[in-house]
């Protein structure tokens, strides 16, 4: 009768305390599908058991956006990485990841897995872009793309973006960094040229965006903070059909044309999950 929990004493009749590495590894990666993916890094660093189960496919496919094969395809090009762990495929997506010549970037959030999406202004249509006296792209260390388009003085402006993707269901944000003034480096020291800001005082900027299944948003905002970068709300689209190719339109208008206005700065345009937005703008100004 001994014998049957001679397991569970000690040669001095002491019962022996579980340790976490007698802990089922199954059991350990089921409570870990419910933590957040640093939480998960953490705790793997704990002991073998929760190495091995920190890297089950099950726990990581869980943590992907439902469309991360459209994305590992459109934005990775690579099929091999389809062959990596999920986990794997979870830490390349989490980099940010340029594609479309580098004119877009691609991220996650590590913490939600929320979808986050840059566009460079090289990849908007801006009215009078190819006339050098009224736009400029210059070279800043300013900008995830090293480069913004700048606006010396012009009676018309408009600037207009699109892009097709699979966006998981749920709630997304749009948003345009933009920055009155032209920043630069003197002597190692930031200083911003201001002298050619002008019209932004009389009328608001109208930012609009669409969506290929009808949904339609527009805000208002006076450009001011001059020499400061700042994101520009301009609005929220809602993704119902994950597996449908949505395309989403962006534009930033000022079309008055009873005054001039200059001394503008267009770096790019940010969309992410609408839960994470407050969160990236601090990384994104």
């Amino acid at each position: 009768m001994g014998a049957g929990f001679s397991w569970c004493v000690s040669d001095s009749d002491e019962p022996l305390r579980p340790r976490l590495e007698d802990i089922p590894e199954s059991c350990v990666a089921t409570v870990l599908m419910y933590l957040d993916p640093p939480d998960i890094c953490k705790l793997a660093r704990l002991n073998r058991a929760f190495r091995g189960a920190s890297s089950a496919d099950f726990i990581w496919e869980s943590k992907l956006p439902s469309t991360y094969k459209f994305i590992v395809e459109k934005v990775l090009e690579d099929p091999s990485v389809m062959v990596l762990g999920k986990k794997e495929v979870y830490a390349r997506l989490c980099r940010h990841n340029p594609f479309d010549n580098g004119t877009k970037e691609f991220w996650l959030d590590k913490r939600t897995g929320g979808i986050c999406l840059a566009i460079s202004s090289k990849a908007l249509k801006i009215t009078g872009i190819d006339d050098r006296r009224y736009w400029n792209h210059i070279s800043t260390d300013e900008s995830r793309f090293q480069t913004v388009a700048y606006l010396q003085q012009i009676w018309w402006l408009e600037v207009e973006g699109d892009i097709d993707f699979q966006f998981p269901s749920g709630q997304y944000s749009v948003y345009f960094r933009l920055q009155l003034g032209k920043s630069s480096k003197r002597l190692g020291r930031r200083v911003c040229n201001m002298d050619q800001i002008h019209g932004w005082d009389i009328k608001p900027v109208k930012f609009q965006l669409t969506t290929s299944d009808g949904q339609h948003a527009v805000s208002c905002s006076y450009l001011d903070n001059p020499g400061n970068w700042a994101i520009y709300y301009v609005g929220k689209f809602v993704s119902k059909n994950p597996n449908d190719l949505m395309k989403i339109k962006f534009s930033l208008t000022q079309i008055d044309c009873t005054h001039i206005k200059g001394g503008l700065c267009v770096d790019s345009v940010f969309i992410c999950n609408s839960e994470i937005a407050g969160k990236e703008f601090r990384k994104f100004l």
